[in-house]
């Protein structure tokens, strides 16, 4: 009988970031080949994006109550949606004052991605700080105070929001581009 030798121990904000680097570069492959267009193309009748404000900035469609059905997000919904629960999450791990919801803007076709590689970089700052101590602390976000939920299980909602986010986007991405064929 062979035995197979233990596999080595990896702590876990190893690979927390592990997969964290695993779904970005899913991301990267459909980052790379957005075009300007894909952004605001709307999939389906009942969808949410963003729309210019009288002041010029893009505010994204909402509701406090989610709607039944779902509407189907565009990209740049889906990419203003990451710019705020990341960084929310970011301003948590990194102990700043969390922003609003309305603080967080689409910043328009042209610079979409290059602030999601921002953000990117901004939430790998705020892991590189943790220790296993801080991994271990009841989570501030999204689960404000509850003991039961840790620094950990955060980065591993993190981990999932993204790759949700990034299967929408790349799916949406093809959509369009099979449709331009």
């Amino acid at each position: 009988m062979t035995i197979s030798p233990p596999t080595p121990y990896v702590p876990a904000l190893d690979l927390l970031r592990w997969q964290f680097d695993l779904t970005w570069s899913l991301f990267e492959y459909h980052l790379e080949r957005i075009e300007p267009d894909d952004f605001l193309w709307e999939p389906a009748a009942n969808c949410w994006t963003v729309r210019r404000s009288p002041d010029g900035t893009w505010a994204p469609d909402w509701a406090d109550t989610e709607p039944d059905p779902v509407p189907v997000p565009t990209i740049a919904w889906l990419g203003w949606h990451m710019g705020w629960w990341w960084s929310v999450a970011a301003d948590h791990a990194q102990g700043r004052t969390p922003r609003e919801r309305s603080d967080i803007t689409w910043p328009g076709a042209g610079t979409p991605t290059v602030e999601l590689r921002a953000l990117r970089k901004d939430w790998l700052t705020a892991l590189a700080g943790l220790t296993t101590t801080d991994l271990a602390a009841t989570a501030p976000f999204p689960w404000p105070k509850d003991p039961q939920h840790t620094v950990a299980h955060m980065i591993a909602w993190v981990n999932a929001e993204l790759m949700k986010n990034v299967a929408e986007i790349g799916q949406l991405r093809l959509q369009r581009a099979a449709a331009r064929g």
